[in-house]
């Protein structure tokens, strides 16, 4: 029989379909994100089955919030939690929900989060700078297309026939 320290240390893991029913996910595409390398099982049955922890099932979510909020696209995705950052803070969470952490061992994973953070927060910033400078050139377009679309209409207008040069976007 285990005891009850041990059984409070046991790691839930989930099968492939389970993970799929909790996270609205199909088995399919966690297969393909894992292919992808997005997503990759913590362990497997002896029988080859994939089996996850609930770090494996928040990886998921956060995969699946990038995809719905910010409408990234999976190379987008890769992209950001593609970094080691992402794995030191999945890494230091699941370690500080330990039972009898020294405060020392505490102080040093909290450290190494904080590190971690900020490396992901950069990655971050870089990734939306690089969307909102394509949405500044996409917004000058816009305009450059407006302003030629009200020439055209002002000199046929005018009677000039509306042979006007049109912008290119």
């Amino acid at each position: 029989m285990m005891s009850k320290r041990a059984a409070e240390t046991e790691p839930v893991l989930w099968r492939i379909g389970e993970v799929a029913k909790l996270t609205g996910v199909t088995t399919r595409t966690l297969r393909y994100w894992e292919e992808l390398g997005l997503l990759r099982p913590s362990n497997h049955s002896q029988s080859g089955e994939r089996l996850y922890v609930a770090t494996d099932l928040a990886r998921v979510t956060r995969i699946r919030k990038l995809q719905d909020l910010l409408g990234l696209s999976l190379a987008e995705i890769q992209a950001v939690l593609g970094t080691e950052a992402v794995d030191v803070l999945d890494r230091v969470h699941s370690e500080i929900d330990a039972v009898d952490l020294s405060p020392s061992r505490r102080r040093e994973l909290l450290d190494e989060g904080i590190v971690a953070n900020d490396q992901l927060l950069a990655r971050l910033d870089e990734t939306l700078s690089r969307i909102q400078a394509f949405r500044d050139e996409r917004a000058a377009v816009a305009i450059r297309l407006r302003k030629s679309r009200a020439d055209l209409d002002e000199k046929a207008t005018a009677g000039t026939g509306g042979r006007g040069r049109a912008a290119r976007g």
